[in-house]
């Protein structure tokens, strides 16, 4: 039985949960962790060894693959360390935080004939997978508009996460890229775009600079649209993909925890999660009958929900078993060649420059851009 040796870069609450679980593999080993605020707590608990850099852990020649779970701002430089010496990459969402970073190291992935996955982990999710087997299946027909919120309030923070810091995480447009990731998914890369908001409820020490209220619009051409919200700044909380179809439509319903599929002839129900008992435990967690801030403020020793537990469990199967020689599907392909973390930053920056010009923008602003300075 092949044995695959890994090396982690963030053991935060994150990485610390993705390496638990590449550790309980009967054929993987975390061989050695890197970070600078956690590493000694987790090789601890996972016996192995802690090095004092990027590039130590890269440099290793008994790791043969990297996870890359860092802060979003700090996943440029060991996915370049581990390509520079042919390690494979798994990489956490957003991958970078703008366009030109995100080529780059699809670029030296590639020029190193190194495996390099988006941790796009929503496309693991068990109605995530229903939904799409309905559209390939013809039971909406066509898709005619996508609408996605993601969006809840916020109060004062003892201690603001990174997660609330722009420069760190992108704030919730690149921090929470997973919604804008499946509506391109279904519908292509977008055309144009444009975005309005601001931080408009949320100012202070005890808060981080990110803007709490983001309106998005997309469009695909075709007459084809989307439309998302995202922040912290929404009193009435709602977190749903809405799906419509010239043949019926399709609700992922991620706070009420269900999925529905609604046609002229029927309305049927389906899991969002593995099983009944994992939807029960999300549901438990927006409804407040179970508190969750590890999602949000989560430290290493604190442990991912059911519901989640399981499609990080899926996600790193899924890799670990690419490292071993398996084919990739031909539904993650986007995941592997760059497709889904390039259309989704591009369309996130382009988002961001309508945001500060206050104008609708064409993707081939950012993307012919990119390729000029190539």
């Amino acid at each position: 039985m092949k044995k695959v040796n890994y090396g982690v870069v963030g053991t935060g609450y994150f990485g610390a949960g993705l390496a638990r679980i590449l550790n309980e593999f009967e054929d993987a080993k975390i061989v050695a962790v890197y970070d600078p605020e956690n590493a000694e707590i987790v090789a601890e608990e996972l016996a192995c060894e802690v090095e004092p850099s990027v590039e130590a852990l890269c440099q290793r020649e008994d790791i043969e693959a990297i996870i890359v779970a860092s802060p979003n701002a700090f996943h440029k430089h060991p996915v370049l360390s581990a390509a520079q010496n042919k390690k494979h990459v798994f990489c956490e969402k957003p991958i970078a935080l703008s366009y030109e970073d995100c080529r780059e190291m699809i670029d030296i992935t590639a020029k190193n004939n190194v495996t390099f996955m988006a941790g796009h982990v929503m496309n693991f999710m068990n109605g995530v997978r229903t939904a799409k087997k309905l559209i390939n299946d013809g039971e909406i027909g066509e898709i005619l508009f996508c609408h996605a919120e993601r969006n809840g309030w916020e109060e004062a923070q003892k201690q603001v996460s990174w997660k609330k810091q722009r420069a760190l995480s992108g704030g919730h447009l690149y921090h929470h890229i997973h919604e804008l990731d499946f509506i391109q998914f279904l519908m292509g890369p977008a055309q144009r775009v444009s975005m309005v908001g601001g931080n408009v409820a949320h100012q202070g020490e005890q808060f981080g600079d990110e803007d709490d209220m983001l309106l998005i619009t997309l469009e695909f051409g075709n007459n084809r649209f989307a439309t998302l919200q995202y922040g912290s700044a929404f009193r009435w909380s709602d977190h749903y993909v809405k799906i419509q179809g010239t043949k019926g439509a399709i609700l992922l319903d991620l706070q009420d925890v269900q999925v529905v599929l609604k046609t002229p002839e029927r309305e049927e129900k389906f899991l969002l999660h593995e099983s009944a008992e994992e939807d029960t435990d999300r549901t438990n967690i927006y409804r407040g009958l179970k508190s969750d801030q590890a999602i949000a403020y989560g430290k290493p020793n604190q442990t991912p929900p059911m519901w989640l537990h399981s499609i990080m469990v899926k996600e790193m199967t899924y890799f670990h078993n690419i490292m071993k020689g398996a084919e990739i599907e031909a539904e993650f392909i986007p995941l592997l060649d760059g497709t889904a973390a390039s259309a989704s930053i591009a369309t996130a920056d382009a988002l961001t420059l309508s945001l500060n010009e206050d104008r609708k923008v064409s993707i081939e602003e950012i993307t012919a851009k990119e390729s000029l300075q190539s």
